[in-house]
């Protein structure tokens, strides 16, 4: 069985993260989304919730799920028995970071690659941090996350 986990903070979760996780579907047997628990930050939502909304607008691919994690990535994939890390690319200026983490995450755990994926064209300009800039002004967000994350989004910024 291939397995295989998408990390990422997903707070929150986009239309560009679902199309990587819909295109992985199809090309493992098995995806993780991989919700990253960084005590250092300060995320808009829990882990929890990024964990109930992913599973939510993920619940029509029978052959993925969503786990809250900490720690380093590559442990975490060896927990899983993962041994493909996907990373989505929007931009040339995603690879340098991206290519040095996973160059790093080789060294550290040899048996686990990593697999970047291109955005679809029509979602590259999308990310979280937009997404909740424009939520905060109160602003009309449904091009940029699923419904479900809006109205959550919505609920959060309300005043």
């Amino acid at each position: 069985m291939k397995r295989a986990i998408y990390p990422g903070s997903f707070d929150p979760v986009t239309v560009g993260h679902i199309d990587i996780i819909t295109r992985s579907s199809c090309i493992f047997d098995e995806v993780i989304i991989g919700v990253l628990n960084n005590s250092q930050k300060a995320p808009l939502f829990t882990a929890e919730e990024r964990v109930r909304m992913l599973t939510e607008v993920t619940r029509e691919l029978p052959n993925v799920r969503a786990e809250a994690f900490s720690g380093l990535l590559v442990d975490f994939a060896k927990k899983e028995e993962a041994t493909v890390i996907i990373r989505g690319l929007r931009a040339v200026t995603d690879f340098e970071y991206e290519l040095q983490m996973s160059q790093t995450n080789r060294q550290i755990c040899p048996e686990v690659d990593t697999l970047f994926l291109t955005a679809n064209v029509e979602y590259s300009y999308v990310s979280s941090s937009t997404a909740k800039e424009i939520a905060s002004f109160g602003g009309d967000v449904s091009a940029f996350v699923p419904p479900l994350v809006a109205q959550e989004m919505k609920k959060r910024f309300s005043i």
